[in-house]
């Protein structure tokens, strides 16, 4: 009954492998439609467990399709189950493949040593529970997933299942601290922040204070993110997330690092193409929240800062140390115009408003 020719994603196969895992999911649904969601599930561990395609860390075969074909069949099979059925389901899949002493085991590791085990955990959680669903439904089963660990160790199973990865398939833990990652290297992980972010009213064990613990450990594992792909992450994550991060380290008195933050900011939105206005809100936004002489102070730290900054390239343009990423002498030519182009926009708001 299970499909065993699901080693060749690229064949001409493949989409009819998917297609039976689909069929076969309504199946098992309209077969076991009188039986108990317990024995229901036992007859699905009965029959999954005879390959070792479907279970974690038993299948060497690059570009397997099992756990792709799982998730299909699975999300067949419990569409329209409640959310208490649902429970039940991650408990039998946790279970099933050992799945939580496995994360321990990551996400309590040195990132990158047991990178065969990060993989897997990334293939199994994304494509049997997260990708084949709706957003909506997708939040359900990523907090279950979180939900059994404290903050630190869910930052870094957050970067497991959507951090940057390497041609090789294995994750850039040293290529998100070292070098400028691409926009869709970060995309994935802000999406799913985002996500997090914009659910919090119906999340009773994740609030604003934790997201924001969260994203403090997240870009600091396994160390201190190269500036720019912290700039990047917080672009892509958006408006409510950027300003929440931002008023949260004001508030507790990091002007120097949030002045910085946001010159990298103003430079990744150059350099990319995204839109200053946003940056912009955000600047304003954070100064209404001052009195006249806090208003000031910030201002003037974001201006030394952009100072700084460049004084900080031009010593390595002068230096001759050109190795760096598309070179130093471009990101400083980049933060000019984006010093430019943002004070150009702040000024005119400030016009606006007066």
């Amino acid at each position: 009954m299970i499909t065993q020719s699901i080693h060749h994603p690229t064949s001409p196969y493949a989409h009819g492998n998917i297609e039976h895992y689909n069929a076969l999911g309504w199946l098992f649904k309209r077969c076991t439609l009188l039986l108990p969601t317990e024995d229901r599930l036992t007859l699905i561990s009965s029959t999954f467990s005879q390959m070792p395609c479907f279970k974690l860390e038993e299948c060497t075969a690059a570009g397997c399709l099992g756990f792709y074909g799982y998730g299909v069949f699975l999300k067949t099979m419990i569409s329209g189950w409640g959310e208490v059925e649902w429970h039940r389901v991650f408990n039998f899949l946790c279970s099933f493949t050992n799945l939580l002493p496995k994360i321990k085991m990551a996400v309590t590791g040195t990132p990158g040593v047991s990178c065969s085990l990060e993989l897997q955990l990334r293939l199994f959680c994304r494509q049997v529970l997260l990708d084949p669903w709706p957003w909506k439904d997708t939040l359900f089963w990523l907090t279950r997933i979180l939900k059994p660990w404290p903050m630190v160790l869910q930052a870094r199973l957050l970067v497991i299942l959507y951090g940057p990865l390497l041609p090789d398939s294995t994750l850039a833990w040293q290529g998100i601290v070292e070098r400028e990652m691409s926009h869709s290297a970060l995309w994935q992980m802000a999406s799913v922040i985002g996500l997090l972010y914009s659910n919090l009213d119906h999340l009773t064990d994740w609030t604003t204070d934790t997201m924001q613990t969260i994203l403090e450990e997240l870009i600091v594992f396994p160390e201190v993110w190269h500036m720019k792909n912290v700039a990047r992450l917080f672009v892509l994550c958006g408006d409510t997330v950027c300003y929440s991060f931002l008023a949260n380290k004001l508030h507790n008195g990091q002007l120097l690092e949030v002045s910085r933050l946001i010159v990298h900011i103003i430079l990744v939105c150059e350099k990319n193409g995204y839109s200053m206005n946003m940056v912009v809100r955000m600047v304003h936004q954070v100064c209404q929240g001052f009195n006249t002489s806090e208003r000031f102070a910030f201002i003037q730290r974001l201006e030394d800062m952009f100072s700084e900054v460049t004084m900080e390239l031009i010593e390595i343009v002068t230096a001759g140390n050109h190795h760096e990423g598309t070179g130093p002498f471009q990101t400083l030519r980049s933060l000019l115009q984006s010093s430019a182009h943002f004070h150009a926009k702040f000024l005119h708001m400030f016009h606006q408003n007066e």
